[in-house]
């Protein structure tokens, strides 16, 4: 019934989310301080519940293969950390030039590429799996190394935002629980064959999805009178989200049309359009992160995010796998 209820949570993240966000803020409007303080003491036993168990899901060992899928892996640090800043530079601009907190929101989601979907939706939709997991690695790295650096120009000192500080949140929320994964990771493998590892795997996922739903609840409890003080503003941070994802899986498809055969071409999409919102909250969640109000795009995100992965799955497999093109496919619908 566990492993039931695991699955479910995971498989309905999106329903969770919302749900978690809803009553989290409902909740915040009628917690007392003291409640709100017990909460705030909670968040980083909650972030290591929802960073480990995805940690063990990682394999970091796939780092190895870089020089075989090298082209991959090129663009994807491309569009990842350049493209998708800059896009999301604009945007901020354009619809955040008031708001600090949701800029930074954006920011994150920006500068923290490839969830633990990416390899999921490559496969699905017939991408190269490999060159996915490669991709994923190498990112997940590189966006650990650069992101107090972006941030530290694109943010500042304004806000209050120190990127040492930064650095030593993400060795606690980020660093030491992927060293406790792969030790996990390891000693499981030793222990079990790799069919039955891979029959535990869901779990990891599940509970993961459990430690979101969490700390989504404690942050929009815990900044719930400053969300709804404008809700109309808050809400209106959705557009720019979607404009975000619409413009860099846009952009992925074209390079990979160009640059990519067929396959590798669905693992770029993903490798660049599934951002790890999971480690995005669970960073801006943290004590002491300013302003703890950027969570909400980033909540808002869990939205967006597995709608587009279904979306482009069912574009590759009913449409381009087919031989159709989308006019007569929408054309038909109609």
């Amino acid at each position: 019934m566990i492993r039931e209820g695991l699955k479910a949570v995971k498989q309905n993240l999106i329903y969770v989310v919302v749900g978690s966000l809803l009553a989290g803020l409902a909740f915040g409007q009628i917690a007392a301080s003291g409640v709100r303080n017990i909460l705030q003491t909670a968040i980083l036993p909650v972030l290591f519940v929802m960073i480990y168990p995805m940690m063990i899901n990682i394999d970091l060992r796939e780092i190895v293969n870089v020089r075989k899928h090298a082209t991959v892996v090129i663009l994807t640090l491309i569009l990842n950390f350049v493209a998708a800043p800059l896009v999301a530079i604009g945007l901020a601009e354009i619809f955040f030039a008031g708001s600090a907190a949701f800029a930074i929101g954006l920011y994150f989601i920006a500068l923290i590429p490839t969830s633990g979907m990416t390899a999921a939706w490559t496969g699905l939709a017939g991408g190269d799996l490999e060159s996915a997991l490669v991709a994923m690695s190498v990112n997940l790295l590189a966006a650990i190394a650069i992101l107090p650096l972006y941030l530290s120009v694109l943010v500042g000192s304004g806000v209050g935002f120190n990127p040492t500080a930064l650095y030593r949140q993400l060795a606690v929320i980020v660093l030491i629980p992927m060293l406790a994964g792969v030790l996990t990771r390891t000693e499981l493998l030793r222990r079990y064959s790799e069919p039955e590892f891979k029959r535990l795997k869901p779990l990891f996922g599940g509970v993961s999805s459990i430690g979101v739903m969490m700390i989504v609840f404690i942050a929009m409890s815990m900044r719930s009178r400053a969300i709804l003080a404008d809700p109309l503003a808050s809400m209106s941070a959705i557009v720019p989200l979607i404009a975000f994802y619409v413009a860099i899986l846009g952009l992925a498809s074209g390079v990979g049309r160009v640059f990519l055969d067929t396959e590798r071409s669905v693992s770029l999409v993903y490798a660049t359009s599934m951002r790890n919102l999971s480690i995005a909250i669970a960073i801006v969640a943290a004590p002491g992160f300013p302003p703890t109000e950027a969570i909400l795009p980033i909540a808002l995100a869990y939205i967006i995010q597995p709608p587009l992965g279904a979306v482009y799955m069912h574009y590759r497999r009913d449409v381009v796998e087919k031989g159709l093109n989308l006019r007569e496919v929408v054309v038909d619908f109609v």
